[in-house]
């Protein structure tokens, strides 16, 4: 079962990076891809499956946020990536704002991810 779940959950993390790339670009070029329905479904469809692959993980491995730092480290990583994916996708008021925001969202989601490889809240920053 944990195997099968994290590559789930890999997968997942690989596609919503990916939509979420290829949606940043789209912004970027003012595309009216964008506005399609199934670029506004789909991104929420993959991230509720990756989110229930990761509560899956936490519960057979038994490592939970708020125990185990890397594990917190990653969730508040997760945050602050929806928030400025939020920007950059939506909310930033100008294309600057949200060109930045989406920079800044890789960056998070590269260190989510070192972290997750680590197994260190500090990710690639040690």
């Amino acid at each position: 079962m944990y195997t099968a779940l994290k590559h789930l959950h890999v997968a997942t993390v690989a596609l919503s990076f990916g939509l979420f790339v290829l949606r940043g670009i789209w912004m970027l070029v003012d595309s009216p891809r964008l506005q399609r329905r199934w670029v506004r479904i789909l991104p929420h469809l993959i991230d509720t499956v990756l989110l229930a692959s990761a509560i899956g993980l936490a519960t057979i491995l038994r490592q939970y946020p708020f125990v185990h730092g890397w594990l917190t480290a990653k969730l508040a990583g997760l945050i602050l990536y929806i928030i400025l994916g939020s920007i950059a996708l939506k909310r930033g008021p100008t294309k600057s704002i949200r060109t930045v925001a989406w920079i800044a969202a890789m960056a998070v989601f590269g260190y989510i991810v070192s972290t997750a490889i680590t197994h260190s809240p500090l990710g690639f920053l040690q």
